[in-house]
């Protein structure tokens, strides 16, 4: 160390102090997240659960039309690239998340990845489809419930999309909005009751939330309880599929039984 002083203004200066660094606040796991610009939501649930010590996730914001239209969710598809890439640059992501649902069954998984890893090569990429992918096999669900806040024109894709990876959807709900800024402020109370609705039928072993602007994350449990079946939600299922990407498997109490399984 090396000390300057000036006796005049009788200032010390202080170069080259010692220092010693740490693992930082990301010691276990560093998770990207991709969140659309007009969500509310997202960053909101994952802070909710994702507070265990060693966890850090950092988040960029992609361009969007709160219109919810497959032609704006595909506009999404050349920015996944670049918002990806100034997520923490030169540090390494363990898993980058891309927060849309729909967006992702409309511009396809595997490209979405491809996206992904153009800019993170070392990450592990997930979406909310694919984590409720995972998370419909986990609990054991094949036959699931369907709730979305998305139009007619959109919900055909979803369902088809869902289909076609193997599932059966028997039971399918939406609350035909169009516009994302509504979306984020539908209740929890209209969420629950629409979900139990939908999961009450006899043909449906499960039920899975659609939307990552819908806040769900903390009355699962609480729906599960009633229901007697599994439930999750796009933020839900995102953020549990994060964690087990990155190697956090233990057990996070309070959000029903997903949280208590491993991918």
């Amino acid at each position: 160390m090396q000390i300057h002083e000036d006796s005049a203004q009788d200032f010390i200066n202080l170069t080259n102090i010692p220092f010693t660094v740490d693992d930082g606040i990301a010691a276990r796991a560093r998770i990207g997240l991709v969140v659309l610009a007009t969500d509310h939501s997202v960053e909101h649930e994952f802070r909710l659960v994702v507070n265990m010590p060693g966890v850090a996730v950092y988040q960029s914001r992609i361009p969007n039309s709160p219109t919810i239209t497959p032609e704006n969710l595909r506009a999404m598809e050349p920015h996944i690239t670049d918002r990806t890439d100034v997520i923490l640059p030169g540090v390494p992501l363990d898993v980058v998340a891309y927060g849309c649902t729909s967006a992702s069954m409309i511009i396809g998984e595997e490209r979405v990845f491809e996206l992904i890893h153009a800019a993170r090569p070392e990450a592990k990429a997930t979406t909310p489809i694919t984590a409720a992918f995972a998370a419909f096999r986990a609990t054991g669900c094949r036959r699931i419930g369907v709730l979305t806040p998305y139009s007619d024109e959109v919900n055909q894709f979803i369902r088809s999309y869902i289909e076609s990876k193997g599932f059966e959807v028997p039971v399918f709900g939406s609350f035909n909005q169009d516009n994302d800024n509504t979306v984020a402020r539908i209740s929890a109370d209209s969420m629950r009751d629409a979900a139990l609705q939908i999961g009450s039928h006899d043909s449906v072993d499960g039920v899975f939330v659609s939307c990552t602007s819908l806040r769900l994350a903390h009355c699962v449990a609480d729906i599960e309880a009633t229901l007697g079946k599994p439930v999750t939600s796009s933020n839900h299922a995102l953020i549990w599929h994060s964690l087990r990407l990155a190697g956090i498997n233990e057990a996070i109490d309070g959000f029903g039984e997903l949280f208590r399984l491993p991918a």
